[in-house]
């Protein structure tokens, strides 16, 4: 690996390996406009599904999603950077994080992370998430 250069450092399992950069340069080649339109239709779905779940349970949540990234928040504050999202329940997401597994989900275990919708999820996957979720905050 070669030193750092600069003021910034970006360091990962596979950061310029070039196994996965070769996996990463082809993956962008096969990209098409309609999978962009997939990814969004996907992800639209899913935002709209967890926070009609939370408003109809009365849970405090701010969704926030950027393309095919959704990340949930326990909070009825509007997260914009950290400091926002601190202020989110974290033994709630605890609990959530935990009924999710048990429901056969597997999400992030860190209220911090996202969620990423890809390509290969299926309007019965977005659903059965939804489902999931409306179960788990029940849950709560």
């Amino acid at each position: 690996m070669m030193a750092p250069s600069g003021p910034i450092y970006q360091a990962g399992t596979l950061s310029g390996n070039p196994l996965a950069m070769a996996a990463g340069y082809t993956t962008l080649k096969l990209l098409k406009p309609e999978t962009y339109e997939l990814l969004e239709r996907l992800s639209v779905r899913l935002q709209a599904g967890l926070e009609d779940n939370a408003e109809r349970r009365g849970i405090p949540s701010t969704i926030n999603r950027v393309g095919s990234m959704v990340c949930p928040f326990f909070t009825d504050v509007t997260v914009i950077n950290y400091e926002t999202a601190k202020q989110a329940d974290l033994t709630r997401f605890r609990l959530y994080f935990a009924s999710m597994l048990d429901l056969g989900i597997s999400i992030a275990p860190s209220q911090f992370e996202g969620m990423f919708v890809s390509a290969v999820h299926t309007e019965a996957d977005i659903d059965r998430t939804i489902a999931a979720h409306d179960e788990a905050l029940g849950r709560l």
